[in-house]
């Protein structure tokens, strides 16, 4: 039957344990006594911490950060708030009505853009190009693949980095494509899904970049309505970097986006670029 075995099977692996158990006990007699409930949840807590510690990997994370807000007074912040909008050029196309909107408003924005992107947007790379004063690009990868080492590890079921030398030629491989691009090398990295394991933090800070993180997720991957990415814009506190993304024309986030952006300028927010400001991670 299935229940004969299921414990034939949990014999067999407890076999060697009970044979151990047995011998400390006959060895216990004449010297100490050692239950034997005791001496089976010894083995069992044992076995079990064993298979954790092999199983164990610790999941990549966001890294969430604030600008760093000069302290003011009352008045003054119900005046005027900062807020940094960062933009993700992934791959695929270019955003242009996101982009023209933000021209249109005198509103900058950091890009963080793939040498993928940056191949397959000539137009996008020089209207970028062409307002210095509005938009800086930084690094997002070659490749768009995510910031985790490891093989076989992967985020949102993105395949990440098999070593640290592969990582090295992700963000090194944007970092040339960017410089090539503009004249001017980035000084920021943003990683594929913007989640990182610890190792990879190392690589990538040990190379002189700033890791970019964010307070607020404007859109989700550029998946939400627009009525969704207004009401998270809507939230929006002092110091706050959003996240959001101009590689995809067909969603919704160019107008989600105009509609939000319109109503935090409304309410005494301006903006920034990260390179205005310094910043600090938050939980």
């Amino acid at each position: 039957s299935r229940s004969t075995r299921r414990n034939a099977c949990m014999y067999s692996i407890f076999r060697p344990w009970a044979s151990i158990e047995f011998w400390l006990l006959e060895k216990s007699c004449a010297t100490l006594i050692v239950p034997a409930f005791c001496l089976t949840t010894l083995i069992y807590f044992l076995l079990m911490s064993t298979a954790s510690m092999a199983f164990a990997s610790p999941r990549p994370v966001e890294l969430h950060q604030s600008l760093n807000i000069a302290p003011v007074d009352a008045a003054a912040a119900s005046r005027e708030k900062v807020a940094a909008l960062t933009l993700d050029a992934c791959g695929g196309a270019f955003d242009e009505d996101l982009i023209q909107y933000l021209i249109a408003h005198r509103i900058p924005a950091t890009i963080f853009a793939t040498k993928r992107w940056i191949d397959r947007n000539a137009r996008g790379v020089a209207m970028l190009i062409a307002h210095p004063d509005l938009f800086e690009i930084e690094d997002h990868g070659a490749n768009h693949v995510p910031a985790v080492i490891g093989a076989g590890k992967r985020v949102y079921g993105i395949l990440g980095q098999p070593d640290a030398a592969h990582l090295v030629s992700e963000v090194e491989g944007g970092a040339r494509a960017i410089a090539a691009a503009s004249g001017t090398a980035p000084r920021w990295y943003r990683g594929a899904t913007a989640e990182y394991d610890a190792a990879a933090i190392d690589v990538i800070q040990s190379l002189g970049y700033k890791i970019a993180g964010f307070s607020l997720n404007a859109d989700a991957g550029a998946t939400l309505h627009r009525v969704a990415i207004v009401a998270r814009l809507k939230a929006s506190r002092s110091g706050d970097i959003i996240i959001a993304h101009m590689n995809k024309p067909n969603s919704d986030t160019a107008e989600g986006l105009a509609m939000g952006l319109a109503w935090m300028a409304a309410h005494g927010f301006r903006f920034v670029t990260l390179n205005a400001m310094t910043v600090h991670a938050i939980a």
